[in-house]
């Protein structure tokens, strides 16, 4: 990926690709700017197999504090109102964001400092890993502001990952889940010292990349696909095909040796 982005930063360094949100005067609101850009990363990331892991960060003390109400407020001034098709338009161009990070096969890791709300909340939610600063705070922002709180795919993460009950309690209140809260109930697999953010997120990266290529990207698609089978033969199903198509691929070999040999593999 090599286009200059305006929102964002974006810095890979082997298969690990690192994006910044780069607004921190604006805690990383969701500008039009960057919600473009961001669904067109995570849109191209399917194609791009020299990335095999994803880092998701924000610049500054936050890590996204949800849509950028000024920016958005301004644009609906001047009396004119939006039609329905309109207000649909827009509000599929940002849900198109998590639906892409959760179709593309690269992990995603999340570091989360400071405020995830709203749209942000939702972000680290599409991550397939929370790493929490001890200062995170986050919560479902949008009833907080006349609006549902099922939105941006936050009624569908939330639920399978906390339970019904506790899903409730945070969508229908809009209450803050703090760092340690996230992760008394499951939500965050880290809380760390600011400092040590990146660190763990390096590490979980370090290790997601002793698995081949083909093997990484078809567990996250089988998480994904498991999470909305019909039952345990639907689950195992997509299991077997993936065995079937790891276990034939050439990169195999070379796991098998560097597990043996105790040392880091070099796939092809």
């Amino acid at each position: 990926m090599t286009r200059q982005y305006q929102a964002l930063i974006l810095d890979q360094q082997g298969g690990v690709l690192r994006i910044t949100m780069n607004r921190p005067e604006a805690l990383n609101a969701l500008n039009t700017q960057m919600v473009s850009e961001l669904r067109e990363v995570f849109q191209n990331l399917y194609y791009d197999r020299s990335v095999r892991v994803v880092v998701l960060e924000g610049a500054g003390r936050a890590f996204c504090a949800g849509l950028d109400l000024k920016e958005s407020s301004s644009r609906q001034g001047g009396g004119t109102r939006r039609t329905p098709e309109q207000g649909l338009d827009g509000q599929r161009a940002i849900a198109e964001i998590y639906v892409a990070m959760r179709r593309c096969p690269q992990p995603i890791i999340s570091i989360v400092q400071g405020s995830a709300a709203g749209g942000g909340f939702a972000l680290a939610l599409a991550s397939d890993i929370r790493i929490l600063s001890e200062d995170a705070r986050m919560n479902a922002a949008f009833i907080r502001i006349g609006l549902s709180a099922c939105d941006m795919g936050v009624s569908y993460f939330l639920p399978r990952m906390i339970g019904m009950s506790l899903a409730s309690e945070y969508m229908l209140t809009g209450r803050f889940i703090t760092a340690e809260r996230a992760m008394q109930i499951g939500l965050a697999n880290r809380v760390v010292p600011h400092t040590e953010l990146r660190k763990e997120a390096e590490a979980f990266a370090e290790d997601m990349l002793h698995a081949t290529p083909l093997g990484l990207r078809l567990t996250k698609d089988g998480l994904n696909q498991a999470v909305d089978a019909g039952g345990l033969e639907a689950a195992m199903a997509i299991e077997d095909r993936n065995q079937i198509l790891t276990s034939t691929d050439p990169n195999f070999a070379e796991g098998i040796a560097a597990f043996f040999e105790k040392r880091k593999p070099n796939y092809s």
